[in-house]
């Protein structure tokens, strides 16, 4: 018979062997998941199932697997999202785009936003959550990805619903849906895309090689997305509309540099919570020069 805190010094100290950041967070999680949310009061021993599936939990997040994964939920903000194979793992360093998009829109009582390479769906719910009366379009092209862009749209915020999702999913290449918009019928433009250089690749911790490469890797130095969609969509916005996108910590000169020579003003760059470059904005503004 194995109790609930050795259960979890058990995993804790196998994840600590892995190399498994915040080991015992981690475990405390797990045991969750296998026992329940009140596992550290349980004066029972574990029942052979939860044994069972806690070992099967612990040896998964031992080999890597990334924890959100395992939960197949995650929170971001103040809500949580279905996640699993296939979605890239939403992170907090992405609700500070979501937080500058609200703030840009202030004032705008049913603003017209387009997420794009949305994959999970964070930002755009993240938007909507924050902007409730925004009509936000959510663009990704991965089946698997869309899949769960899907399942949150009817589920992650409170009153959505599959007769009335929160957002409007749409499977498409971002290479080429600029062409299917309205002229001037956009507020807002939020994109978290691929940003990840070769190099870099061979440098992520080793939960990264789950995630989907394509929601990762980006050629052209990691630039290859912000290039096509910052001139390619800027028709789309309405003067004084805005496009913002997240970034990778080293790329805040070159976007800015790409917003500018695309025709943006009032381009900008925004730290996260870690002092990192993380989001780069720019405005289409009343004059198209």
């Amino acid at each position: 018979m194995v109790r609930s805190r050795e259960a979890f010094r058990g995993v804790r100290d196998l994840l600590l062997q892995a190399g498994v950041p915040d080991a015992a967070f981690d475990a405390g999680v797990l045991m969750e998941l296998a026992a329940g949310r009140d596992w550290r009061w349980r004066e029972e021993p574990l029942t052979g199932g939860e044994q069972a599936r806690l070992s099967e939990l612990a040896q998964r997040r031992a080999a890597r697997e990334p924890l959100q994964y395992l939960a197949g939920r995650w929170p971001f903000l103040d809500f949580e999202l279905q996640v699993g194979p296939g979605v890239l793992v939403p992170r907090a360093d992405t609700e500070l785009l979501c937080e500058t998009g609200a703030g840009l829109l202030a004032g705008k009582p049913e603003p017209a936003v387009l997420d794009l390479c949305a994959g999970s769906g964070c930002v755009g719910l993240g938007l909507k959550r924050l902007v409730p009366g925004a009509r936000v379009t959510a663009l990704e092209k991965s089946p698997e990805a869309f899949h769960w862009l899907q399942r949150n749209a009817v589920s992650a915020l409170p009153g959505s619903s599959a007769a009335a999702p929160a957002l409007r999913a749409v499977q498409r290449d971002v290479f080429g849906f600029e062409a299917q918009l309205t002229p001037g019928g956009l507020d807002l433009i939020l994109a978290n895309p691929p940003y990840v250089t070769e190099a870099e690749l061979a440098l992520l911790a080793p939960e990264l090689s789950f995630e989907p490469r394509e929601a990762l890797y980006s050629p052209g130095e990691g630039l290859a997305f912000y290039r096509h969609i910052a001139p390619a969509y800027r028709p789309a916005l309405a003067p004084g509309g805005w496009l913002a996108f997240e970034i990778g910590w080293q790329q805040g000169a070159a976007v800015q540099q790409l917003l500018l020579a695309a025709g943006y003003q009032n381009v900008e760059c925004r730290r996260d919570l870690s002092g990192n470059d993380r989001v780069v904005l720019g405005q289409k503004t009343e004059i198209d020069l």
